[in-house]
């Protein structure tokens, strides 16, 4: 089964992705924008890592995919809570060339309906370093997340501290948004 959306198709992690996946783990122009610690990474690390994903995991991970560009990044749902119906969303689109034509909101969009019209989960958490204006921006103003706190100097790059923006939205925000923006309709 495939996540599709308007744009983009959120497939499985395949072996033939790998090697683009390295690549862009290995950017430090692309780890810059992204949370969590990043070391350089080999492929047979990249190779056990995919080897290790799974259906039956809590972590999620997915590629996204255009018709006309293939694979052009990845998106998540990690630290799945079926209990209390809520999981963490990550994204990162490769190529900077791509950036800024709607593929984003397009992934954002998708992994919202699977995971509130799909696996019935009550929200969504998320979080992005303070400089990620471009990011902050796509989730809140296009997205319909809410910012839902900051953790004081979380991050640690070139030498300073920044701030972690949490961000969140819930079922409720998602289907109000939708049925302001009309987003799943033709």
């Amino acid at each position: 089964m495939n996540i599709e959306g308007k744009l983009v198709t959120l497939k499985a992690i395949e072996q033939e992705d790998l090697a683009l996946l390295n690549k862009w783990g290995n950017e430090p122009e692309i780890q810059y924008w992204l949370g969590g610690w990043h070391f350089p990474t080999s492929m047979g690390d990249i190779q056990k890592w995919q080897s290790n994903l799974s259906v039956m995991s809590l972590n999620q991970r997915f590629a996204i995919h255009t018709d006309e560009l293939g694979l052009i990044g990845t998106a998540n749902l990690v630290e799945i809570d079926w209990k209390n119906k809520n999981a963490f969303h990550g994204m990162l689109l490769g190529d900077k060339e791509i950036r800024g034509k709607g593929y984003a909101v397009d992934t954002v969009m998708a992994i919202m309906k699977y995971a509130f019209e799909e696996l019935g989960l009550q929200r969504l958490n998320g979080d992005m370093i303070e400089y990620n204006i471009a990011s902050l921006k796509m989730y809140i103003g296009k997205c319909g997340w809410k910012e839902e706190g900051i953790q004081r100097n979380f991050y640690f790059r070139k030498n300073k501290f920044w701030d972690k923006i949490i961000v969140g939205i819930t079922r409720d925000d998602y289907f109000e948004l939708i049925g302001q923006n009309n987003y799943w309709i033709k």
